[in-house]
């Protein structure tokens, strides 16, 4: 009788506990749901932010890529040759706080290789303090962007990034990111886009209030593009990066 009585007990105590573990599981059941909801949404937003605008006093929101680039189609890039530039640059380094105005050429029409130093000097790595010989025709298209918007100062926002990857076109001396005070920068990207003939890249940064302007190598097509990341956005640098040589600092010369 004894035996009957504590396997019925047993079996009460087995019941009773059932709903008190079947609540756990459930609610672990919606906690997985909820995360895995989330992870979906997250990787749907993911490189994208919410652009809002007016519209008869209507607010509309949208999301929008941080980053949206195309190729330049060939019939939009210029094929008559670029007139000869005055030779006149005027640049003010915003990371290093320097500045100079020089002229490219000497006046046999040739570069002045004095004044081109001077320009590498500010276009060197803020980082590493490193010097690189910028493509000359990269100045020479900083001094037609100079010229056009009637001899105001450029501001360099970036140039030679040593510290940089490989693939990017100021790792290899032959990038520039700039801007003009006073100047919009829309205009100034529509200008940069009338100079390329081809192999040119050119991009337009709204929330850091600068564009970029970059050679590439012969074959490359030229790029277009436009990039809302802000000026503190941070990015993943690669650790133990091998440090590979690009072309030479110049010296300067008196």
């Amino acid at each position: 009788m004894l035996r009957v009585v504590l396997l019925i007990a047993t079996a009460l105590v087995v019941l009773a506990g059932n709903p008190v573990n079947a609540a756990p599981k459930k609610a672990s059941a919606a906690a997985k749901s909820s995360s895995s909801k989330k992870r979906v949404k997250k990787s749907k937003t993911k490189g994208t932010f919410r652009q809002c605008t007016t519209v008869r006093g209507k607010k509309r929101c949208k999301r929008v890529a941080v980053f949206q680039g195309h190729a330049a189609s060939r019939a939009s890039l210029r094929t008559e040759p670029l007139p000869r530039p005055s030779g006149d640059i005027w640049l003010f380094a915003e990371n290093l706080k320097e500045e100079v105005r020089v002229n490219i050429y000497k006046p046999d029409g040739s570069f002045d290789e004095g004044a081109l130093a001077q320009l590498d000097e500010l276009f060197r790595c803020r980082q590493t303090g490193e010097v690189r010989a910028v493509k000359p025709e990269l100045y020479e298209q900083l001094s037609r962007i100079y010229d056009h918007f009637g001899g105001k100062r450029v501001d360099l926002v970036s140039g030679f990034r040593f510290a940089e990857r490989s693939s990017s076109r100021h790792f290899h001396a032959s990038a520039m990111d700039i801007r003009i005070k006073n100047v919009s920068i829309r205009e100034m990207y529509k200008f940069a886009e009338t100079l390329d003939g081809g192999t040119m890249g050119i991009g337009i940064y709204p929330n850091s209030g600068f564009i970029h302007v970059d050679f590439r190598a012969p074959g490359e097509r030229s790029y277009r593009w436009t990039d809302y990341s802000g000026p503190n956005s941070k990015s993943k640098k690669k650790k133990g990066k091998s440090k590979r040589r690009t072309q030479p600092a110049r010296k300067p010369v008196s």
